[in-house]
């Protein structure tokens, strides 16, 4: 029998009588390599598994473990009267003031800056104006700075401002660029190109509400460019061909999500164009509201 599987072996592989007997001897080491561990695996997982010991570490552990203190209640926020110039990190913790900001007005004390009046709260960047309007009253500062007799300097750069304010013209929000916005107080480069990139994919502002969603633009920086822009009432925005754009076109637009694209897509693909757009609320995932933000921007045709 060994000597024909030998045999045979060489006549296939064309090999010598020693390579022969070195290749049969392998083979069978091969074949046990291969299934020797998974059959012990098999066998290992079969067998029942003592946790006794797991177990008694994790009670050792867990009767060391601190218990939960009960009557400990989460911080809520709580207004006080406080002076911002001495007020420490765990007061305004206390009073709801974020930490990144409270650590911010830490560092401009730091840096000998100091708050004269109410208003000078406003000067720490990301200082919220609806936030700040609930803590004037427990501001230990006065209203306004005790006004001393203008220099003749001081008269003539406040005759300026006047006039300046008196010739001051909106402009319209379509067609300002960078540096007209950064005239704004609290409108720096980044967030005069994110006015613009936005208004470029929108194609255009058709209310001056859409500049809340500018990410981050502050209520009031946006109230201030309410008072120094406008929305000119005959402007036409750029318009999505509703029977020809495609999804990834569709898609582009901020109020048009992906799914929203696919399906007017499919629609249109099963019915044909659209005769009127009003026939866009017949899509599911397109109710009253996203009809009434997404009109200005479409059109059945060129």
């Amino acid at each position: 029998m060994i000597n024909r599987l030998r045999s045979w072996t060489r006549a296939f592989f064309g090999i010598s009588t020693r390579e022969a007997n070195g290749l049969l001897i392998l083979l069978p080491v091969l074949m046990s390599s291969v299934f020797v561990m998974p059959a012990y695996h098999h066998w290992q997982s079969k067998q029942p598994v003592d946790f006794s010991k797991n177990r008694q570490s994790l009670d050792s552990l867990l009767a060391h473990w601190p218990e939960p203190d009960s009557t400990a209640s989460p911080s809520e926020k709580t207004l006080f009267a406080f002076d911002p110039n001495t007020a420490s990190l765990p007061d305004f913790d206390s009073l709801g003031v974020p930490g990144f900001l409270a650590q911010r007005i830490l560092n401009y004390r730091s840096r000998n800056g100091t708050f004269r009046i109410k208003s000078d709260l406003l000067k720490i960047y990301g200082m919220d104006t609806l936030f700040y309007n609930e803590l004037i009253p427990f501001i230990q500062l006065p209203e306004q700075a005790v006004a001393d007799k203008p220099s003749a300097k001081a008269k003539e750069e406040a005759y300026k401002v006047t006039n300046a304010e008196v010739k001051h013209e909106r402009t319209d929000i379509n067609t300002a660029d960078s540096t007209q916005l950064k005239k704004v107080y609290g409108i720096g480069e980044k967030l005069s190109a994110r006015i613009i990139s936005y208004r470029s994919k929108l194609g255009g502002f058709v209310s001056m509400q859409q500049l809340q969603e500018v990410y981050g633009l502050d209520s009031a920086v946006i109230h201030r460019l309410e008072r120094n822009y406008y929305v000119d009432p005959a402007f036409q925005p750029r318009k999505i061909i509703l029977n020809q754009a495609s999804e990834k076109e569709l898609s582009s637009h901020p109020y048009i999500k992906y799914p929203l694209a696919k399906a007017i897509a499919t629609y249109r693909f099963q019915h044909g164009n659209f005769n009127a757009l009003e026939e866009v609320k017949e899509i599911a995932v397109a109710d009253e509201a996203f009809y009434t933000k997404i009109l200005p921007y479409l059109s059945l045709n060129p």
